[in-house]
């Protein structure tokens, strides 16, 4: 599932202008030593065939095993055995690593990474080069094969895609006579009030605001929806001027006004989803795959049939959301890489990928699919959600991405803290430290 779904503390080290390019797609721990060459699909046997093992975080979707289960069928003398790592992501980048020091020692074949892993992983000779010619990815969302890639070079086959999105209760707003969605954050304040007045105890916006890589999503999408970055054109942070520090003044300054509740500061995806679900809150910005489970009627959802979804709001007018999505690679110590590649191949065609998205509403990466008749009547949010990941801002595409993720979430967290609590760090303050470490990381 391709929740952000994860921090990222890796050693300190220096990262380079020219590794910070543009910004890509949304855990503790030492990396393996830096290789800037990656490894070369030219010296890797793509013959090699036998029993492989796939592994992700876990499946809160009930799912994969069914997938694997097809496969299997087909191929029983490559047999595929799934292994489930742990829901948070900074856990399961931290087992990937640990595999990778003991050169695969865990049997691990194929990985699910974050998209903004795969450089990283690549750099240290964790995955292996793909040979392009026998993977074909026309038709592909261009963002997610540019998070495949590392240098020019395909190190991962695009698998899910991520564009965050705003759930709002549409029973609520239609009985305090809100046609429309917010489309921006002082709209939303104004509508959640309206539907307070009718329903007293139900909070207004919720998002992801625990010390993880989520955080950097989302303060990276208050910012970004404010009209700053995080890097301009030329590669040179800019997170303390005017335009960031509005989105990061509106973001503290709802959690001083109670917009935001204090215990937000706790909630990665699942603890926003499930408030979403017990009705707790109004808004919630979130990822495609909370659509699928706030829609059961199995009686784990109080809002099944009652929420609709729209573009995240913005300062001015529709937000900007961070770019998300996991790609699937291939361990370099992977001793059937053969099997790993048709897998990976068989598992992101266009008729998988459909089938994963109306089980478990995850968002694709074959373009087609966002126009596909029956998944739009199925999925009304599709049009939104392919708006949402053309417009996507991604977040550094580093080999030492950690670093730099780990003094926004510092900053941001201190700001926020600030904000709930009156603890922490005065915004400008945190973030004008936030520049100088930015600065003096890219160098």
């Amino acid at each position: 599932m391709s929740h952000a779904r994860t921090a990222r503390r890796v050693l300190a080290a220096a990262l380079s202008v020219s590794a910070l390019v543009a910004l890509a797609a949304c855990s503790s721990g030492a990396t393996p030593s830096a290789s800037t060459s990656g490894s070369a699909s030219t010296s890797t046997d793509w013959t090699t065939k036998g029993p492989i093992n796939y592994v992700q975080g876990k499946d809160t979707s009930g799912y994969v095993q069914k997938i694997i289960d097809k496969w299997n069928a087909a191929n029983a003398d490559q047999k595929v055995t799934l292994i489930e790592l742990s829901d948070n992501a900074d856990q399961q980048r931290q087992s990937m690593i640990n595999n990778a020091q003991t050169k695969g020692g865990s049997n691990y074949d194929v990985l699910s990474v974050d998209v903004v892993w795969t450089a990283e992983f690549a750099a240290n000779s964790m995955l292996a080069e793909l040979p392009k010619d026998q993977l074909n990815l026309d038709g592909y969302l261009p963002a997610a094969v540019d998070a495949s890639t590392y240098f020019g070079k395909l190190y991962a086959m695009p698998s899910t895609s991520d564009g965050a999105l705003l759930y709002y209760r549409k029973d609520l707003l239609d009985a305090a006579g809100i046609t429309n969605p917010p489309t921006t954050w002082e709209e939303m304040v104004t509508d959640c009030k309206a539907v307070q007045e009718k329903n007293s105890g139900i909070g207004c916006y919720g998002g992801q605001f625990q010390k993880y890589e989520g955080l950097t999503c989302n303060i990276a999408e208050w910012i970004n929806s404010a009209g700053g970055q995080f890097l301009d054109a030329s590669g040179k942070p800019q997170v303390n001027n005017e335009a960031a520090m509005a989105g990061v003044n509106a973001l503290v300054g709802y959690f001083k006004d109670g917009t935001i509740l204090k215990e937000e500061l706790t909630w990665q995806e699942e603890q926003s989803r499930q408030a979403f679900q017990d009705g707790k809150i109004v808004f919630l910005r979130n990822w495609p795959y909370v659509y699928s489970l706030a829609s059961k009627t199995d009686g784990s959802s109080k809002v099944a049939g009652k929420f609709a979804i729209a573009p995240i709001p913005g300062l001015t007018g529709p937000g900007v959301s961070t770019l998300g999505g996991h790609n699937m690679g291939i361990s370099e110590f992977s001793k059937n890489k053969g099997t790993a590649l048709e897998f990976i191949k068989w598992w992101n065609s266009e008729e998988n990928q459909k089938a994963n998205l109306i089980q478990t509403s995850n968002a694709p990466t074959v373009v087609s699919l966002y126009s596909d008749p029956e998944l739009t009547k199925k999925f009304p949010y599709l049009t939104t959600l392919y708006s949402s990941i053309e417009k996507a801002q991604a977040r550094p595409k580093v080999v030492k991405y950690g670093d730099a993720t780990l003094a926004i979430q510092d900053a941001a967290y201190a700001a926020i803290t600030y904000g709930a609590t009156g603890q922490g760090t005065d915004p400008k303050a945190a973030f004008d430290a936030l520049q100088t470490k930015l600065t003096t990381l890219i160098g």
